[in-house]
């Protein structure tokens, strides 16, 4: 069911997805093809903020900063599975592959290389303050529209 802390969570880490999206365009290969890149990260950012912080918000403030760090985890978790996964079928059908073991195990190989981007301070610290917020931001939802 729809619910305003739903709908804020899932709206401000959308933002969050575009914002460190774009950082990791601007720090990433020059010249490289990022496609959805950005597109994706953002449905994820809905979805994760829809249905992991919408149903948890109204706990308190501590749990809505918890709340907050846990949703970006998710975020970046499924951002780097997903992602890896698109990559993997990218290799796929150029026939990079010599098994299907192979590709799988390659999604986690890729999803680690991915992840080393996300080490960057200012995108860590985007990050970690636009989780601290979203959370907030979903706290207060949750005691202003019930």
């Amino acid at each position: 069911m729809p619910t305003a802390p739903k709908l804020i969570a899932g709206f401000c880490l959308l933002i969050v997805a575009f914002l460190v999206s774009g950082m990791i365009i601007a720090n990433g290969e020059e010249g490289k093809n990022y496609g959805s890149f950005t597109y994706v990260n953002m449905g994820l950012g809905v979805v994760c903020g829809w249905w992991i912080m919408g149903k948890r918000a109204g706990r308190g403030w501590t749990s809505a900063i918890n709340n907050g760090l846990t949703g970006m985890a998710a975020l970046v978790f499924w951002g780097l599975f997903v992602q890896g996964v698109n990559e993997m079928l990218r290799l796929a059908m150029r026939h990079r592959y010599d098994g299907p073991f192979e590709a799988l195990i390659s999604i986690f190989k890729i999803g680690v290389e991915y992840g080393q981007q996300l080490i960057a301070p200012e995108i860590l610290w985007t990050l970690i303050i636009g989780a601290i917020l979203t959370g907030l931001a979903t706290e207060e939802a949750a005691r202003r529209w019930r």
